[in-house]
Parts: C-alpha cells; sequence; structure tokens
C-alpha cells in the first residue's frame, strides 16, 4: 500500500481504484449526485479523500460502501486497487442499500 496520509481529489481516488475508467466518467458519476463521502453527499469532483473515509455509490443494480484504506500513488491491476480499499456490505443488507432489490 502507498500513501496512508494525506488527501487525494475524489474523481482521481475512483480513477485510482478502479470504479471508473477516467476522470470524466468519475466527474460525471460524481455529479450524478448519487455519491456520498462519509454519509454527506457528494457533488464536487475536487473533494478531498483521505483514509479512514467511507464511500457510498451506486455500483450497477447495486450500493457500494467502501472504506478507503490507503490512498494509492497510480492506476495499477485490480489486486492492487482493492488492496486499498474494503467492502462494508458484502452481502448488500445495509441500511442504506436495504430496498434497492424490491422488484
Amino acid at each position: 500500500m502507498a500513501d496512508s496520509g494525506g488527501s487525494m481529489r475524489l474523481d482521481r481516488l475512483l480513477v485510482y481504484l478502479r470504479f471508473a475508467r477516467t476522470r470524466s466518467r468519475a466527474s460525471a458519476m460524481i455529479e450524478e449526485g448519487h455519491m456520498r463521502l462519509n454519509g454527506a453527499h457528494v457533488l464536487r469532483c475536487s473533494e478531498n479523500v483521505a483514509a479512514g473515509d467511507v464511500l457510498t455509490f451506486p455500483w450497477g443494480d447495486e450500493v457500494r460502501i467502501v472504506e478507503i484504506l490507503a490512498l494509492p500513488e497510480r492506476r495499477g491491476p485490480p489486486g492492487m486497487a482493492r488492496s486499498h480499499y474494503r467492502d462494508l456490505d458484502r452481502s448488500g443488507e445495509s441500511a442504506i442499500a436495504a430496498g434497492q432489490h424490491d422488484d
């Protein structure tokens, strides 16, 4: 893992952690207004994220809740990207994700 201190722009972090392929796609994800950082809505791509922060965002048909463990130095292979965060709701049963599967 790389940098455990400091902060990084949210749009860059989404690319480095492989949640978005490009910064323009990351910006679009943020500007849609469905992303939360530590429970608060995020509307600016320049929002700073640090280790220990929690991101909540739509991912396909589910809601991802991830804790940032460390800030990556670059976009790397998927395994390396996954080592910088951990899923907090692998089952999809959190209060935030509840009701998302009501078909």
